[in-house]
């Protein structure tokens, strides 16, 4: 069985169809939410970018970035877009797939609808199928591919761009299939990033954005590909993975599209830590529960959700939005978890890091089981006495829990 051979005939065949009318609506509010994500963090990058693109002035050219007015390469735009997409942990992403998208996805297809002249119809139908064939390669990929250390935003969101690319321009079946091909070798990305006062969580993105570009522009020359890039003997699934769902590659009886079940973010941290934050923030208010009368808060959640997200010692904002712990503390006290509120001044609230330090996480083998359907966390909060107790399910932005179009806006404010 040639895996890539079927899932291109899938995702060509998606590229010349009717897409459903829910799907591009999807798409349309993809792109509304990408934009107001990109230019937060465009404002966090403000000082960085400039330099970025004084950096590569000699590489003069004409395409918009966006939050900058300074023009630049087709590449340069794509990389800063997804660094700016990424930066405020805002950005969309898929439950199951374990990725974001839009901050990869997005980011190269603008640049490059710029330079080609697209029309709004080319981009839509781009970022479906990109989100498509981004979200069933992480769908077939993980968990092991995650637990190997590898940041799925960035290695399937490589073929991701690719394939969105491939789409917008009308690529022929076999161009599309160089693309991807192109991209599996492109494919990167380290959880490692995130890790201590790191910044570059952001970086695997934009290099996915720039490398499946640059797989796009390779199958427009007319390059040739090898015959099974994805399911080959040293392809991307035999180096990248072990016991691949190959289903989600090869069987395609769903109605619906991927971009329709996707997630979107109310809170400015890392999704895992959604679901606590929301807990915390309704125990808050329903139980108009005092910060400085709590003596513990037990987070009982699945266990990806606390490797690499229980730390306690927070080494700058980036590492805030990592932790469960100093989110939740952050809600308690705050009442929210947005992007204003991971700030330097909170960052050394005396009140905040008590909090943080009282948090004890649990992994509950029941929650665990829920994954992936849902990713649940219960929080308990302890004050004066009293036992308070709230499960989120669904945290706001998920499928089952989804924001409207007036709550993406206003979130991007």
């Amino acid at each position: 069985m040639n895996v890539t051979d079927i899932f291109v005939d899938y995702l060509h065949g998606i590229s010349v169809s009717s897409i459903r009318e829910e799907a591009i609506e999807q798409a349309r509010l993809c792109l509304l939410d990408y934009r107001g994500v990109a230019c937060a963090g465009a404002k966090m990058l403000e000082r960085r970018g400039a330099s970025f693109l004084a950096s590569v002035i000699k590489q003069a050219g004409e395409v918009s970035v966006i939050g900058f007015q300074q023009k630049t390469t087709l590449h340069n735009s794509a990389f800063l877009n997804a660094m700016s997409a990424h930066m405020a942990e805002l950005d969309d992403g898929h439950r199951a797939g374990q990725i974001h998208l839009g901050a990869s996805i997005i980011s190269a297809l603008l640049p490059v609808a710029d330079v080609e002249g697209l029309s709004e119809e080319a981009l839509l139908r781009g970022i479906v199928v990109g989100y498509e064939a981004a979200i069933r390669l992480a769908m077939a990929m993980n968990p092991a591919h995650k637990l190997r250390g590898y940041h799925t935003s960035g290695t399937c969101g490589t073929i991701g761009v690719a394939a969105a690319i491939a789409a917008a321009m009308q690529f022929s079946r076999e161009q599309m299939k160089v693309a991807i091909s192109a991209a599996t070798a492109s494919a990167s990305g380290l959880l490692e990033m995130q890790e201590d006062e790191s910044e570059l969580k952001p970086y695997n993105l934009a290099n996915a954005a720039v490398g499946g570009i640059t797989a796009a522009y390779c199958a427009l020359g007319g390059f040739k590909g090898p015959d099974d890039a994805i399911g080959g003997k040293r392809g991307l699934l035999s180096v990248m993975t072990e016991n691949p769902r190959i289903q989600y590659l090869t069987e395609f009886g769903d109605p619906y599209l991927q971009i329709e079940k996707i997630y979107r973010k109310l809170y400015a941290a890392c999704r895992h830590a959604h679901s606590a934050i929301e807990a915390a923030i309704t125990l808050k208010n329903q139980c108009q529960i005092d910060p400085a009368s709590v003596s513990r808060i037990v987070v009982e959640t699945y266990g990806m959700a606390i490797k690499g997200h229980d730390h306690k010692v927070i080494k700058g904002i980036q590492s805030a939005k990592m932790s469960v712990p100093f989110s939740v503390a952050l809600a308690l006290k705050t009442g929210g978890a947005g992007l204003r509120d991971y700030n330097e001044s909170n960052l050394a609230d005396e009140e905040i890091l008590r909090l943080t330090n009282i948090v004890d996480m649990i992994e509950d083998p029941e929650i665990t089981s829920w994954l992936p359907n849902k990713r649940a966390a219960q929080v308990t909060i302890v004050s004066s006495g009293k036992s308070y107790v709230c499960c989120v399910e669904y945290p706001k932005g998920e499928p089952e829990n989804p924001m409207s179009e007036s709550e993406i806006i206003e979130k991007n404010q």
